[in-house]
């Protein structure tokens, strides 16, 4: 994406609710299974609740297991971006926003095999879903 959104802390508090700053402003995650996170046949693409960028297509979304969406693809290689994350005593991949640099997950490589071998594991409150789309 050519351009990046920012703005102060205060005007993302007045955008979204506590639990969307807190995930997507303060790397937080919400509790598995508490959001968004099973597959449906209803075609539509998820979007970035900070700025409104695609970000993932429904018809990539899989059952994981893991309690949180996952896909196995975002929609364009440009549209997020990866960066190392060794908090909390891991060593993962954190998942970005690239437009806003909203945090929205992690990526992990136990997908399905038989497509990316990628699970993009996404917070749901990171996410809004436009269904047709």
């Amino acid at each position: 994406m050519p351009w990046k959104i920012e703005k102060s802390d205060a005007e993302w508090r007045e955008q979204l609710t506590p639990e969307q700053y807190r995930v997507t402003r303060e790397q937080g995650t919400e509790p598995p299974f508490s959001g968004d996170w099973r597959v449906s046949e209803e075609h539509g693409i998820y979007h970035c609740v900070c700025c409104n960028a695609p970000l993932f297509e429904n018809e990539h979304k899989f059952e994981a297991g893991c309690g949180w969406p996952s896909f196995d693809r975002p929609m364009t290689p440009t549209c997020i971006e990866e960066h190392p994350d060794t908090s909390h005593g891991m060593r993962r991949t954190e998942v970005t926003c690239a437009r806003c640099r909203a945090h929205l997950g992690h990526v992990f490589p136990d997908g399905p095999p038989e497509t990316t071998g990628q699970r993009y594991c996404i917070n749901s409150v990171a996410l809004d879903f436009h269904a047709g789309e």
